[in-house]
């Protein structure tokens, strides 16, 4: 129903206002709203948060952005994890009205007395809603001057339209016919869920060794652990670990997807289960439980968090294929189904069939879940979840909600648009996203404005620029150079991206032409690499990396999503975009411009949206290139050389205060 000063398309607004907006705590975002009424009278319009114990947060009034559109807006920033909520109020502002009659009526001599006589009595009402302590004599002072016959008519209009009595009023505005519209949800969650650097390592390969018989012995937990500084001093929050429950044997693969293996093959961490165990328990090559408590420690003690793989599937060993083969879709000769995305065929995986037992599998899954937990894992990347139904998903972290807030999920869905997007409306933290197939300027325009967009209230993306699955084109055939610029957009596009083990040392071999799977894949076999050998003869780029995470960590501005604006560049080789966080003095705006182009050298000039900067048109400011440290005077058509292979990467990110231009410039 339409209130007496309609209200209309609140936004962010979720399935309706069914499910809640999502932001995390200290994350500024736009409410906004349709608000009008009949005929020429002003309206004004403000957003009210309802914090978790349903205590009013403050009064903030909302603007007609682009006056003539009805479209008002207002930012506001939850200060607290939990669920709260938002209202919009909007009413008829008499005093606006008088406002624009007064100053039109008034200076034309157009019943000068009754226009005063009303603004007084508008302000003396006004003037009793303000407290005695914020300007109530301020007000009435200017209720005094209006009704003062002694004085000139242009003095006492004066006196209500001075700046003092209009910030009051701005506090404490008459407010006419107000309308309130019904609550929206909004759950505020830890910082962690927008913002983070994620590492991909497999234990079984960080310290492999080569037994006595050449064949090569997998790595522990342990020895994974040993590995933890290192990837701490690159500025990691977050280590993400495949699988690490037992492998099935039945239907083995071997390296590089083989469909037979030998009696060394380790076979896919993903090929969940044997005699040993399932998803509860650890694969014996890595250790004990005591061993994965020694990894989760050594990792908080490095101030990193450990994300876990969730993988619901099943080798043909696992022991729910005897104990629940209800679980699992039976074909027309009684065989078990195995897993195919056609033209690939997974036969050492049985995907599980939700229909024939729905409440029994969401159950074991929140006991499985729980059970990690209480290993100390509170962050799960959960592996194909768009092909499990999303009511099992919303009721499985609904459950996760209720207890454990601090959880979070992150959806591997690369999948179907809607798919992807209803994952995360109903609770999934992140999601991966199509940026690695996002590689033109256009493309990557076109998608992170949508992504920063509309979308941002619930989706939000986890660049990472590699998998042990996907070895996109671009790196393969861009050598280096291609691994800088990929490297480079994802950490200062996206407040969360991850790097695979390997990414810093350029591997690019994939395992033939035109495939996106890596030759020798680290799914299948053990990979250790040489991280030492790497760093002393320069064959990493571990310090554009490290260089990256400690600008992310310094800028608050990339730690966001909702403030990404793209910048004309008159080359369609080279991408500009800015990141503000803050306003006025306090402001932290970073500026990145980067080549896209690996194999060449490319020119061009970056023509600044100035006011997005908090930037006057003519302004010249200092910016600083914080890969560099070297300084530069912009203003707002700026020249830029890069090239592939610049030390340290081809890009400048530029760090600027636009609050503080340095003058004029001629540009």
């Amino acid at each position: 129903m339409i209130g007496r000063i309609p209200v209309l398309d609140i936004r962010p607004q979720i399935d309706g206002g069914r499910r809640p907006a999502k932001a995390v705590v200290g994350e500024t975002f736009d409410v906004s709203a349709t608000v009008f009424r009949e005929g020429p009278d002003a309206v004004g319009a403000n957003v009210v948060l309802r914090n978790p114990a349903g205590r009013c947060g403050p009064w903030t009034p909302m603007a007609e952005r682009m006056p003539g559109t009805d479209r008002w807006s207002a930012e506001v920033t939850p200060d607290i994890e939990g669920r709260w909520t938002y209202t919009v109020e909007a009413w008829s502002d008499p005093i606006a009205t008088w406002r624009h009659h007064a100053t039109i009526k008034i200076p034309a001599g157009i019943d000068t007395e009754l226009v005063l006589t009303e603004g007084a009595a508008l302000h003396e009402r006004a003037a009793s809603d303000v407290p005695k302590s914020d300007g109530r004599e301020s007000v009435l002072a200017a209720v005094d001057a209006l009704r003062n016959g002694v004085l000139p008519a242009a003095t006492r209009l004066a006196a209500a339209l001075s700046p003092e009595v209009t910030a009051v009023l701005a506090r404490y505005p008459l407010r006419e016919l107000l309308t309130v519209s019904r609550p929206m949800p909004l759950v505020v969650e830890r910082r962690r869920a927008l913002y983070g650097s994620w590492y991909e390592l497999f234990p079984r390969s960080e310290g492999a060794t080569t037994g006595p018989d050449g064949a090569l012995v997998s790595g522990t937990l342990r020895t994974a652990a040993e590995r933890l500084p290192a990837v701490a001093a690159m500025g990691f929050d977050v280590v993400y670990l495949p699988p690490v429950h037992p492998i099935g044997t039945a239907f083995r693969k071997g390296p590089n997807n083989a469909l037979s293996a030998g009696p060394d093959d380790v076979g896919s961490p993903w090929a969940i289960g044997s005699a040993i165990g399932g998803h509860d328990a650890l694969h014996p090559d890595l250790g004990t439980f005591e061993d994965f408590d020694h990894f989760v420690r050594t990792a908080r003690d490095l101030r990193m968090e450990v994300a876990l793989d969730f993988a619901l599937q099943c080798s043909p060993d696992h022991p729910w294929v005897v104990q629940h083969p209800q679980w699992f879709h039976h074909r027309a000769d009684g065989s078990i189904a195995y897993a195919e995305n056609p033209p690939k065929k997974y036969q050492d995986i049985y995907p599980l069939a939700f229909d024939r037992d729905f409440r029994g599998l969401v159950r074991e899954t929140l006991r499985l879940l729980r059970f990690w937990m209480a290993k100390g894992v509170r962050i799960f990347r959960v592996d194909n979840p768009h092909t499990k139904p999303v009511v099992f998903w919303e009721k499985v972290l609904a459950d996760i909600g209720r207890t454990d807030p601090d959880v979070l999920f992150l959806a591997e869905a690369f999948t179907r648009p809607a798919m992807l997007h209803t994952l995360a409306q109903v609770g999934f933290h992140q999601s991966y996203t199509y940026f690695t197939w996002r590689n033109t300027k256009q493309e990557l325009t076109d998608y992170l404005t949508e992504l920063s967009g509309d979308s941002a209230a619930f989706l939000r993306p986890n660049f990472f620029v590699n998998t042990p699955d996907i070895l996109h084109a671009y790196l393969q055939e861009g050598g280096r150079p291609a691994f800088e610029v990929r490297a480079v957009l994802a950490a200062t596009l996206s407040p969360t991206w991850g790097v695979y083990a390997g990414y810093e040392l350029c591997e690019s071999t994939p395992l033939r032409r035109g495939s996106e799977e890596y030759l020798d894949s680290e799914k299948y076999q053990l990979r250790p690499r040489d991280w030492e050998a790497a760093a002393r003869e320069g064959r990493t780029i571990a310090p554009l990396i490290t260089a990256l995470n400690r600008i992310r960590r310094r800028h608050p501005a990339l730690q966001q999503l909702r403030s990404l604006r793209f910048h004309h560049v008159d080359n369609d080789a080279v991408i500009a975009y800015s990141k503000r966080a803050g306003q006025g003095a306090s402001a932290d705006t970073v500026l990145t411009v980067v080549n896209l182009d690996p194999h060449h050298t490319q020119e061009a000039t970056v023509s600044l949206d100035m006011p997005e900067l908090g930037l006057g048109r003519h302004d010249s400011f200092p910016v600083r290139d914080e890969l560099t440290g070297d300084t530069y005077h912009w203003g707002r058509d700026n020249y830029v050389r890069l090239a592939p292979g610049r030390t340290p990467a081809p890009a400048h990110v530029l760090s600027l205060r636009p609050s503080s231009p340095i003058g004029g410039s001629p540009n």
